[in-house]
Parts: structure tokens; sequence; C-alpha cells
């Protein structure tokens, strides 16, 4: 079956950086776009990034613009996230997601269809 495994999320200073990971497996990687969401307490989720399977990314919220960019390493079957000058307020729960094989990437988290655990990525101020 599909998994989505993140990984690289923990405790980091205001203004630092972190660099999460989602190894997938159980699927053809190539033909996946992904998606990385965020949750924090009492919240609801959030749409972080997405990127085509090409490697395209679509636009970001403003919330991470020019700050986190996502890429991805089919060979790899890995999907990144590096973040940069963090802020108190991207401490959340961070999930990757993959929509139908084939689907492109949306901002929705109802399209998609398979999701990781999450990782926890706490900011100190």
């Amino acid at each position: 079956q599909v998994q989505l495994v993140e990984s690289g999320g923990g405790l980091v200073q205001a203004g630092g950086s972190l660099r999460l990971s989602c190894a997938a497996s159980g699927l053809t990687f190539s033909l996946y776009a992904m998606g990385w969401f965020r949750q924090a307490p009492g919240k609801e989720r959030e749409f972080v990034a997405a990127i085509t399977r090409s490697g395209g990314s679509k636009p970001y919220p403003d919330s991470v613009k020019g700050r986190f960019t996502i890429f991805r390493d089919n060979p790899k079957n890995t999907v990144y996230l590096q973040m940069n000058s963090l802020k108190a307020e991207d401490t959340a729960v961070y999930y990757c997601a993959a929509p139908g094989r084939n689907m492109v990437p949306t901002t929705d988290a109802y399209d998609y269809q398979y999701w990781g655990q999450g990782t926890q990525v706490t900011v100190s101020s």
C-alpha cells in the first residue's frame, strides 16, 4: 500500500532553517504530484506548497513565500520542503500528501488521497 513518511522536523530558533523530507513507497512516485500542508493547534489544515510530477511548483501562500521551497528527487522517491527564516507562527505539524495518480496538484487538502503521519516543527521565538 502507499506510504508517505515524513522526517526532519524538530525544534529550531526563529530565523533558523529546517529541511523536511517525505519518502514515498507503494506508488510510482514520478506519476504523482506532491504537496505539503501544516496544521497548528486549534487551526485548520493549511496549504504550504505543492509540486508537479516534473518538478514545477505551485505559487506559495503569502505566509511562506520567499522562505519555503519544495523540490523533489524522483529517483529517490522523496519530496522535500526547505524552510528558511523560520518564524514562531510556522510552528505546526507538517504533512506531506499525494493526490491521485496523474492528478495536478492543488491547494485543497480534500484533493489529496494519501497522507503521511506528520512531523512536528516547533519554532521558538
